[in-house]
Formats: structure tokens, sequence, C-alpha cells
């Protein structure tokens, strides 16, 4: 399964569920996992005879910051800005589970974080790792948008900023297209947020989501594609009760 945001094409006809999962502490704490999904019944129906003749296993789980102590040449290569922006990553844990056998694959990118603050664009972490063991350029840089958190302790904010405009312009018609491949196949491309908060919720600024019964949480289910060619459409922000 290609990430996210380069070879589009072949994430869509591998038909994938993203699901971002946050959980933050009382202290600021808590932790973050990015699972990328291949949905195998919507998968199967694109691949046709080719989906019998796959022949991969793949199990690996690697913290980002190995890849800098095995390529540690590759990383002193790198502009100071640039290692700090590598380091930035040290943490985060990336795992990754293909096999043809059980019919299952999944990437995975998480983080325990001490502060909100300091969660990087995690979408762009394997990119970074390929980037260190390969020695390329910063190919992530080449993503068309960013992600960031805030959580002052009562309002969080997912911002989304685009970093490109010619680059989404050239995704949108592309996705558009793909659009209109997979028409009527009822596939299934979700893309969805699960947020849980350590005290009540007050407000959501996507009037979408879904607030659990406690009101510690929510759950926002976009399609993959309209939330790639619109990536602000998944911002949000949620403002909790005050604390007592």
């Amino acid at each position: 399964m290609k990430t996210l945001f380069l070879g589009l094409t072949m994430l869509f006809f591998s038909s994938c569920q993203v699901t971002e999962t946050l959980v933050i502490n009382s202290d600021g704490s808590g932790e973050i996992t990015i699972e990328e999904l291949r949905v195998e019944n919507s998968y199967m129906k694109l691949a046709g005879e080719n989906y019998s003749r796959e022949d991969v296993f793949v199990d690996t789980t690697t913290v980002f910051k190995e890849y800098i102590f095995k390529y540690i040449e590759n990383y002193l290569k790198y502009l100071p800005e640039e290692r700090n922006l590598f380091d930035r990553y040290n943490d985060v844990l990336l795992s990754t589970k293909k096999s043809s056998f059980d019919k299952e694959f999944i990437d995975q990118t998480s983080l325990a974080f001490k502060e909100v603050s300091a969660i990087p664009d995690l979408y762009k972490a394997k990119n970074y790792a390929d980037d260190i063991k390969f020695n390329y350029a910063l190919t992530a840089e080449k993503h068309y948008y960013k992600v960031q958190y805030e959580f002052d302790g009562t309002t969080f904010k997912r911002k989304v900023i685009i970093t490109n405009e010619n680059l989404l312009q050239e995704q949108q018609e592309q996705i558009d297209l793909i659009i209109k491949k997979i028409a009527g196949q009822n596939l299934i491309e979700e893309y969805v947020l699960r947020y849980q908060f350590p005290r009540k919720i007050k407000s959501v600024s996507n009037s979408k989501a879904v607030i659990s019964s406690d009101k510690k949480s929510i759950h926002l289910t976009f399609l993959l594609t309209e939330c790639l060619r619109n990536p602000e459409s998944t911002a949000v922000e949620v403002i909790l009760e005050n604390k007592i």
C-alpha cells in the first residue's frame, strides 16, 4: 500500500480505510495512531484475477530514530535544519504488515507524546524514513498540505495548511478522474478521525461529528477521495467544558 499522499492512484484502486486515533490525557500527554488498512472486499473488486496471485509477506516494526542510527552517514549529510526536522520524529513508531496469505495489509504510524504541540506531521514519517535510508532529498516536502495540532487545555485544534496550491490543483484533477472510475462500485474508502479528551466536550466545529454518550470523544468520517481533494475539510476545533 502506498503512503497517503504519494501514489494516489494506487491508493484509491487499493481501496483503503485510514483512521487517525488521538487520546489526550488530563496532563496533556497522550498517544496518536494513524492506521492505513486495505479493505479486502473493495480491493478484490478492483484487482480481479490478480488478487489471488499476490505473494508478499512483510511484518516489521521500527522506531524512527533507528533509521538515523543505522544510516548515520546519510543523516549527517543533511543541513542542520533538516536534521532538526528529522529529530522531531525520533520516537515515532512505524509498523507494517502485508500478508497475501492472511489477506491483511496494514500500515501504522504512532507516537506517545508529552504535549499535543510536539506531534509532528505523522503522514510524512514514512517518507522521511525513506529519505534517510536512501539518502534522498526531502520527498515529504512534495506533499501539498501539512497537518498540525494545538491544545491549550480547553481548546483543541487540528489544523490543515495548504503548502502547494499548484500541486493541490494537479491532485484534484487526478482525484476527479479516479472518482469517475470507481463510481458505482460501492467501494469502502473512508477517512476517520477518532478523538478522546480528558473532559466533556462543549462544542465541535464540524456539525457531522458524532459525540460519544459520555461526551468525552468524537468520531468523524469522510470519504477518502473527498478529504484528499479538499484537505482543509478535515480541520476541526473542539472546545472542552471548563475545569471544575
